[in-house]
């Protein structure tokens, strides 16, 4: 094998002025290494100490974050509520029922007995107000079952402005019109055996008492929606369980 060829393991010292930079790096490299450990070190003593210390109190502070957006969201809920309390056909009590439903499944129905009786009584109640205002206080005018269907499908169209009479689109103005249009036709129909003059007189005395009958009704129940809110916020205001 030619000289050229053969190769030398040995690697071929450093000029004397290179040879003292090297070690110069070398160093410096070794002690970074030897500080960046023990600076991870002592990153990673102080971390293993905190988890049972910080990592509990997030996970406590987000779930009491989140359940008091729910609580205000449940809150706005129920406030819709009385207001379709007062508004018919839309949903009321039943609504707020439901949010304090929602609400005790969260924290386990925690202070919410109360709450929870009066918001189940004042639904029971809202039924019996809605048969008394409605039924019987037609009935006492002789209103027919005429008149009160068609008291419904008047307030059903003048609730979503369909009535060609009521371009506006007004719900509650819509509400009252069609619901005394719809009970006056009804019962113009059915009171075919009356004169013309006594048919209008009977049908708008209907239409009158209907519609009567269902504010006050309508207002009862927004009181009894209201005081079941009340009561919840005064039994389980954030303070108590936050």
């Amino acid at each position: 094998m030619p000289d050229f060829l053969a190769l030398d393991p040995t690697p071929s010292p450093l000029p004397q002025g290179l040879s003292g930079v090297y070690s110069q790096v070398t160093q410096w490299i070794a002690g970074l290494v030897n500080s960046s450990s023990n600076s991870l070190s002592q990153i990673g003593h102080s971390i293993a100490s905190l988890p049972a210390q910080v990592q509990v109190s997030t996970a406590i502070d987000t779930t009491a974050a989140w359940h008091l957006a729910l609580y205000w969201l449940l809150v706005l809920v129920m406030v819709v509520g009385v207001i379709g309390a007062v508004v018919p056909a839309l949903p009321g009590i039943t609504l707020i029922v439901g949010a304090m439903v929602i609400w005790g499944l969260v924290v386990g129905f925690v202070g919410l007995k109360w709450a929870l009786g009066v918001a189940i009584a004042a639904l029971i109640l809202s039924f019996v107000i809605d048969y008394l205002a409605g039924v019987l206080g037609a009935q006492r005018v002789g209103a027919s079952n005429w008149g009160q269907i068609g008291a419904f499908i008047g307030m059903f169209f003048g609730l979503f402005g369909l009535l060609p009479l009521l371009p506006t689109g007004i719900p509650l103005l819509g509400l009252l019109i069609g619901t005394v249009m719809g009970a006056f036709i009804g019962e113009f129909l059915h009171r075919r055996e009356l004169k013309l003059l006594q048919r209008v007189k009977q049908s708008a005395k209907v239409g009158l008492a209907i519609v009567v009958g269902t504010l006050v009704g309508n207002v009862l129940q927004g009181i009894l929606a209201l005081i079941s809110l009340i009561v919840f916020l005064a039994t389980t205001w954030p303070g108590s369980w936050a």
